[in-house]
């Protein structure tokens, strides 16, 4: 899976940005240092309290998630920046990418509710309980921290994420079990409105091959699985990445890969658009229409909790804020219907309309 992200202004002209690249690995301590050492201090004093050696305790203060926290964070800097066109995330397997892409929005769930309470509970606190427990409490400046970079920063980082400028590419390779997961991975990025506009099928074997004996099977199963993959992720470009002979490396080879990959499609621009959330009137109500390719049935559940849609598919979880006017309207039913689901919306008295999906 890639992330790609262009630049919120028009394109610099090509005497200004041709030639310039830049490739950057992200040290975790460093940029963890960065953005939270009065959270990550505390913690260390902490893990001190409870015998924990001090060398042990520095590792264990690296959060969970902390390298994938980071790594949006340097792509938003880098997008504020306004010194790219085009930045490129290239992550990691399924399960940490799909961390990588939704870890704003549940974050900021989970802050917006804890924060708060946990803020108040400890000013209340810690004049007591310090002269009672035997580890310390967190002080303000933990908190306003804590605030700082999951309330808001966060905020931030999620709209870069939906923003149509946004989208991702799913690299896949012609086998069933990567096919599936990547089948998983797409359903849940549209739940989060994350726009996918390609599919990568890599490592394909030329056709020429398949005169061998020897790969003439291999050559057809990948003809199959080519056409399950355009049927199944329609309508986002497919691309084909042939086998290569050696590992692609240096200028030249890179060049010749990506002219194979893309032919005429600018690499750079948005390949397919694919529909997001939207609401449409109907009578008695509203429908609100969150497109689930791929999704099962089985694995949906959607309840209204106050002004919230909450949508649960398989681990994932989704709360859809709705628009003020569809708010104080009651859930009548959601079916998955065409690849969306669609949830009616209308008040207590109103009956569903005439041939409502």
């Amino acid at each position: 899976m890639t992330i790609w992200t262009r630049a919120r202004a028009k394109a610099k002209s090509s005497s200004t940005s041709k030639g310039k690249l830049d490739a950057i690995e992200l040290d975790v301590r460093v940029e963890t240092a960065r953005h939270w050492d009065r959270i990550q201090d505390y913690l260390v004093t902490l893990f001190l309290h409870q015998g924990v050696d001090a060398v042990v305790a520095e590792e264990l203060a690296l959060l969970p998630g902390a390298e994938e926290i980071v790594t949006l964070l340097a792509v938003e800097r880098a997008v504020k920046s306004d010194a790219y066109d085009l930045v490129v995330v290239d992550c990691a397997p399924t399960d940490a990418a799909l961390r990588i892409a939704t870890l704003p929005e549940v974050t900021r769930s989970m802050v917006a509710l804890l924060l708060p309470i946990l803020e108040t509970l400890t000013g209340v606190a810690v004049p007591i309980a310090a002269k009672w427990l035997p580890f310390p409490l967190p002080d303000a400046k933990v908190f306003a921290q804590a605030d700082e970079l999951l309330g808001r920063r966060f905020g931030a980082l999620q709209k870069l994420l939906t923003d149509p400028r946004t989208s991702v590419r799913l690299v896949m390779t012609p086998e069933r079990m990567v096919i599936d997961e990547a089948r998983r991975l797409y359903t849940e990025l549209t739940l989060f409105e994350i726009g996918c506009d390609a599919v990568v099928l890599n490592r394909l074997l030329p056709e020429s091959v398949g005169e061998q004996e020897f790969f003439r099977d291999w050559v057809a199963l990948q003809a199959e699985r080519r056409a399950e993959v355009e049927a199944a992720f329609a309508p986002l470009l497919l691309l084909g990445a042939p086998l290569e002979e050696d590992e692609v490396t240096g200028l030249e080879a890179l060049t010749a890969h990506g002219e194979a990959l893309f032919g005429a499609s600018d690499p750079a621009g948005v390949l397919s658009d694919a529909p997001r959330v939207r609401f449409e009137p109907e009578e008695g109500g509203y429908r609100t229409i969150i497109p689930l390719p791929l999704a099962d049935p089985a694995s949906l559940d959607v309840v209204k909790v106050e002004e919230d849609l909450v949508v649960t598919l398989g681990g994932r979880r989704r709360s859809i804020r709705l628009p003020r006017r569809l708010a104080p309207l009651e859930l009548h039913h959601a079916r998955i219907h065409g690849g969306d689901l669609v949830v009616r919306l209308g008040r207590k008295d109103a009956a569903a309309p005439e041939g409502a999906t």
